[in-house]
């Protein structure tokens, strides 16, 4: 059932999942990243101090999550055959082409990190490990995903999204957001600028991972900027990338068969 978001609580569930994609941090860059403001982020600290979720580093003004974190997934059942079916591939892929990819799937209005071979490169600056959220709408990441998914679903996608305000730029047309997704279905690659903390210095391509006619996930490669251009990057790497979104996709199948 649709409903109304409680502010506060988004706002909570956001400064807990910076402090653990990117921790410790200071209040300062904790608000920062969050893109909220510092008295907020300072309550919101406090009370995840009080609760146990979040602890201050002994010797600076930087805050980390606890292990009672790990409480908050007790519950979850984590995508075990796209994992089993992406970890081999991409490392292979990496192995060979030397830049980062990951494998990440939808929940809700952000893109999820399930898979990475962030840490098998030096060549990113900043791991994107399993666990660590993207947003949908604005993402090269999301495009891909949302560009293998039928109009209708991506509509109801949208629906939801402007009826919470959830992702979207204060400037959002929809009918431009798809004319978008309908480039990327003819080019059959996701690419733009990649934003992070490192703002400029990487960007990414991505393309769908689609698996007895279902979207299941998107395969991400990152790549430092001037390295080489958007065109660049495509012509290199896009071909490479397909073939290994097919390959974890034959065994999703095959898996799904033995099943």
């Amino acid at each position: 059932m649709e409903g109304v978001p409680i502010r506060s609580v988004c706002r909570s569930i956001s400064v807990l999942q910076v402090i653990n994609s990117h921790g410790p941090l200071p209040l300062m860059d904790i608000a920062r990243i969050g893109n909220l403001p510092y008295p907020t982020v300072f309550r919101i600290v406090q009370t995840l101090v009080h609760e146990g979720l979040v602890e201050q580093e002994p010797t600076s003004k930087t805050y980390r999550p606890t292990a009672l974190v790990e409480s908050l997934a007790h519950g979850y059942r984590s995508d075990g055959p796209l994992s089993e079916a992406s970890r081999e591939p991409i490392a292979t892929l990496t192995r060979d082409i030397g830049w980062p990819v990951f494998v990440s799937v939808r929940v809700g209005q952000r893109m999820v990190v399930r898979e990475s071979t962030h840490a098998q490169t030096s060549m990113t600056f900043e791991p994107c490990n399993p666990g660590v959220t993207i947003p949908l709408l604005s993402s090269t990441t999301g495009r891909a995903y949302l560009s293998a998914l039928p109009t209708a679903r991506v509509h109801a996608i949208l629906d939801s999204a402007e009826r919470n305000r959830w992702g979207l730029d204060p400037n959002f047309e929809r009918e431009a957001f798809l004319a978008r997704l309908e480039q990327i279905r003819a080019r059959g690659v996701s690419a733009a600028p990649y934003t992070s903390r490192e703002a400029n210095r990487t960007a990414s391509i991505a393309v769908p991972i689609v698996a007895d006619g279902e979207v299941e996930a998107t395969l991400t490669l990152t790549y430092f900027f001037n390295a080489m251009n958007e065109q660049t990057a495509i012509e290199r790497y896009a071909n490479r990338l397909h073939a290994v979104a097919s390959r974890i996709s034959d065994r999703l199948e095959c898996r799904a068969v033995a099943a």
